[in-house]
């Protein structure tokens, strides 16, 4: 499995854009982060190749939805990033690629999340599986694509804004926090 990753979003992104800008300063970012937890867990035996694939694809989703302070102008909410990036890469050919961006949203959204908050999603889990699965999305936590690109949020930070959905949200997190630090 040999790919560049920055081929694929300059494919659907203009490189002159804003929304260019963020997608791969952000990608980096969280692409980095989870190469650090991956190399310091390798009795996990992560895929490191494919988390730097993966990693960088992440969020390419975006430019599909409408986030215009991203410089993102399409027609479905922000939260249907992750699908619409399935999308994309399944047909770039790569269905272990899209399932990262389906399922990094937040710690995971179940289908009974879906129905319960009746969120515009499809009705099924999103949630992480695989340990590269798990360690991407964990790792896309730290950083944010508004405010201050490149700062890394402390975990005290990314409990707080987790707390509007729920504990278990919060409990999912610090599972991943004695797992992955």
């Amino acid at each position: 499995m040999s790919m560049e990753p920055l081929k694929i979003i300059d494919h659907y992104y203009r490189k002159d854009t804003q929304a260019y800008q963020i997608l791969v300063t952000h990608s980096q970012l969280v692409t980095e982060k989870a190469l650090w937890i991956a190399q310091r867990h390798p009795e996990l035996n992560p895929d490191s190749d494919f988390i730097a694939e993966a990693g960088m694809l992440h969020d390419i989703g975006i430019i599909k939805t409408h986030a215009p302070d991203l410089g993102c102008y399409g027609e479905l909410p922000y939260l249907c990033h992750g699908y619409l990036g399935r999308e994309i890469l399944e047909t770039e050919g790569l269905n272990d690629h899209a399932l990262v961006c389906e399922r990094h949203t937040g710690v995971g959204i179940t289908a009974e999340e879906v129905i319960k908050n009746k969120l515009p999603l499809p009705e099924r889990d999103f949630v992480p599986e695989s340990v590269e699965e798990q360690i991407i999305c964990f790792a896309d936590k730290f950083f944010s694509k508004s405010k201050d690109l490149k700062k890394e949020k402390s975990l005290d930070e990314i409990r707080k804004s987790m707390g509007r959905f729920g504990q278990k949200n919060i409990n999912r997190f610090n599972e991943w926090c004695e797992l992955f630090l």
